[in-house]
């Protein structure tokens, strides 16, 4: 099996925060990945408020923020799947998307 990281993004600061009807549902859609042994790791909230990040680029410049102009990255997980269609149909069953988010699949290369 291959693993993927799926990457989270949401469009404002407000949707950071879910109500508790939203975290029922994305607790029950982890539960079903980690049910089905898919999950790899449940990943962690990446912070996109000012001062909780940097980005430095290949000049050595150090700018506030890796925020792109219409996403915010909210966070990550891995899971594995034989493929990466089946890692976009686990992460098409995400409740982000009811409040204008989208995920991101990208296949991570094992270093042994």
């Amino acid at each position: 099996m291959k693993e993927f990281t799926l990457i989270f993004r949401i469009k404002s600061l407000n949707d950071l925060k879910p109500s508790p009807e939203q975290m029922q549902e994305r607790m029950a859609w982890l539960q079903n990945i980690a049910e089905s042994d898919k999950l790899v790791n449940k990943g962690n909230t990446l912070l996109p408020m000012p001062g909780s990040a940097k980005t430095i680029t290949a000049n050595g410049n150090v700018k506030d923020g890796p925020f792109e102009a219409t996403n915010i990255t909210s966070g990550y997980m891995v899971v594995k799947a034989e493929h990466i269609h089946e890692a976009v149909e686990i992460a098409k069953a995400n409740p982000i998307f009811k409040i204008g988010g989208s995920v991101e699949v990208r296949e991570v290369l094992q270093r042994h």
